[in-house]
């Protein structure tokens, strides 16, 4: 179940805040945050090397972000699926989702685009696209969607706790912008919860044969009138494995 937990608030200096994390085959092949496309020379993101897309990018120069979740519902006909890890790329490029005549080559997706003004999340189930503007305040999406209520143990536990870090402090602005940066990145890193527990943001599952299953990285961004404050995790739940990428 991957994850991405956003905060809009439109006056603060830094207006939205996005934690994302992947969860995936541990042995599936990917590339940290990069330059990787050479047709969108400006976009940054980490490189899925099986399919080629990515889960999350970012275009610095728009300070604009697009984030992919596995959605649920009717697959795509084998003969004409694509890969999902297009589509942030596209969102990026065009601020748009792709027209909906196109979607029945992809399996059901949630994508979250995020920039200074706002946030939007576009949801496709094989038959039908749906739009959300989530409004101000702190947001977790999973594959169901965005989550509403305490339906789901991980956005019940962490939303009022990321609520809690938006809320930045007292004091200087740059003060207070460092503490809600690292009250979101100590957050992001799992809050000390243990792998199997239902509320744990930071998972890991061994499916026997099929492999070992869970959260690979984590990525962690500010996005602002100023640029993009881009830090990543390439090792989940070690607080000593993230390191600045942009900002």
């Amino acid at each position: 179940m991957c994850t991405v937990i956003v905060g809009f608030a439109q006056d603060a200096d830094v207006p939205v805040m996005l934690a994302g994390v992947r969860d995936e085959f541990l042995a599936r092949p990917w590339l940290p945050p990069d330059r990787h496309w050479p047709d969108r020379p400006g976009l940054v993101g980490g490189l899925d090397l099986q399919a080629g897309g990515t889960w999350l990018a970012v275009d610095p120069e728009t300070s604009r972000a697009a984030a992919l979740l596995n959605g649920r519902g009717v697959l795509a006909r084998d003969e004409v699926r694509r890969s999902r890890g297009e589509l942030p790329l596209l969102a990026l490029t065009t601020g748009e989702p792709p027209a909906e005549p196109d979607l029945a080559c992809y399996d059901p997706f949630h994508l979250v685009l995020a920039e200074v003004g706002g946030v939007r999340l576009w949801s496709w189930d094989g038959r039908r696209l749906t739009e959300d503007k989530p409004p101000e305040g702190v947001h977790v999406i999973v594959n169901g969607g965005r989550a509403r209520g305490d339906g789901n143990p991980r956005a019940a536990h962490f939303r009022p706790l990321f609520a809690a870090a938006e809320a930045g402090g007292t004091g200087p602005a740059a003060e207070a912008g460092e503490r809600r940066w690292r009250a979101w990145r100590e957050l992001a890193s799992g809050a000390g919860l243990a792998a199997d527990d239902p509320r744990a943001l930071i998972v890991r599952r061994d499916l026997g044969e099929r492999g070992a299953w869970g959260s690979s990285s984590v990525t962690l961004l500010g996005l602002s009138p100023h640029g993009v404050r881009y830090e990543f995790c390439p090792r989940p739940g070690d607080p000593g494995a993230w390191y600045r990428v942009l900002g």
